[in-house]
C-alpha cells in the first residue's frame, strides 16, 4: 500500500470488528499502532495477542473511553512520548443499537450523540495538536446510515451524517499538508456486532434483508473496511481528501 515503515497510527475503538481489523491491517504494513477501547481487561487481551504476532514494541493497547477529552488527549500524550510524531488517526467509535421511535427521547438522543459524534469530534479536535503537520491523515468510520434514510435509528443516523460532514470540513481547512476522507460502510457482520445479535434473534429474518437489499447479497466484513482505510492512508490516494467512499455491497446504489 506504499506505507512507509514506522508510521504511527492511533486507532479509537480499535478492539473488535472494524477497529480491530484496521488495527491487524497497519501492523502487517510494518506500521506502529495504539489502539484505545474501555475494556482494560478486553484490551490487555489482545494487545498481548497482536504482540506475540507482530513485536512487542510495535502495538499498545490504552483503555480509555473515547468520549472523554481528557482520556484522550493522555492517550495521545502517551503515544507520542512511544513514537515520536503520530501520523494517522482513525476514528472507529459507534454502535447503530436505538431505539425505533421516529426521534428517542432526549437521553437516549444524547447518549447517542455521544457516543457516534462526540468520539469523532473529539479525537479530531485533540488529535490536531498531535498530529504530523506535514503528511498526516485522518479517516472517519461513519455508516451509509449517514447518507440516506433507509429506515436506521434516527438519532444514530443523524449522528453519522454529521460525521461525514466533519470530515469533509476539516478536509478543506487542514489541506494541504493533512488528507481527511471518512469511510460509510454498510452491513458488517463480526462476532459480537450488532448484526451478531439480530443473526441470533432471527436468522431468517436477517437473511431476507440481505438478500432483498443489498445486490451483493452478504454482509461486508471487517477486513474490507481495513483495507479501504489503509489506501486512503496510503501514497496511493495521495490526492483523496475530504471524500466518503462508500462500502456497502451496492446497497444504497438506488437510492442517490
Amino acid at each position: 500500500m506504499n506505507l512507509k515503515h514506522n508510521k504511527t497510527v492511533f486507532i479509537s475503538g480499535g478492539s473488535k470488528g472494524i477497529g480491530l481489523a484496521t488495527v491487524e491491517a497497519f501492523l502487517k504494513e510494518d506500521c506502529n499502532v495504539v489502539f484505545i477501547s474501555r475494556e482494560s481487561s478486553t484490551n490487555k487481551v489482545i494487545q498481548d495477542e497482536l504482540r506475540e504476532k507482530f513485536g512487542i514494541e510495535r502495538v499498545i493497547g490504552i483503555a480509555a473511553d473515547a468520549t472523554c477529552d481528557l482520556d484522550i488527549r493522555n492517550a495521545l500524550e502517551s503515544t507520542k512520548q512511544k513514537f515520536g510524531s503520530i501520523d494517522i488517526l482513525v476514528s472507529n467509535v459507534g454502535d447503530g443499537r436505538s431505539v425505533s421511535d421516529p426521534i428517542s427521547g432526549k437521553d437516549q438522543f444524547e447518549k447517542v450523540w455521544k457516543q457516534n459524534f462526540q468520539t469523532a469530534e473529539i479525537l479530531a479536535r485533540v488529535g490536531i495538536d498531535y498530529i504530523n503537520q506535514d503528511k498526516g491523515c485522518m479517516v472517519f468510520i461513519s455508516s451509509i446510515a449517514g447518507l440516506e434514510a433507509f429506515g436506521a435509528p434516527t438519532d444514530y443516523s443523524v449522528a453519522k451524517s454529521a460525521v461525514i460532514s466533519l470530515s469533509k470540513n476539516l478536509a478543506r481547512k487542514l489541506a494541504p499538508n493533512i488528507r481527511v476522507n471518512c469511510i460509510a460502510p454498510g452491513n458488517i457482520f463480526f462476532e459480537g456486532g450488532s448484526w451478531d445479535e439480530k443473526l441470533r434473534e432471527n436468522p431468517e429474518r436477517v437473511h431476507q434483508i440481505i438478500q432483498s437489499t443489498v445486490p451483493m447479497k452478504r454482509f461486508g466484513t471487517p477486513r474490507e473496511i481495513a483495507d479501504a482505510v489503509l489506501f486512503l492512508c496510503s501514497d496511493r490516494a495521495s490526492f483523496i481528501t475530504g471524500s466518503c467512499l462508500v462500502i456497502d455491497g451496492g446497497q444504497t446504489v438506488g437510492i442517490f
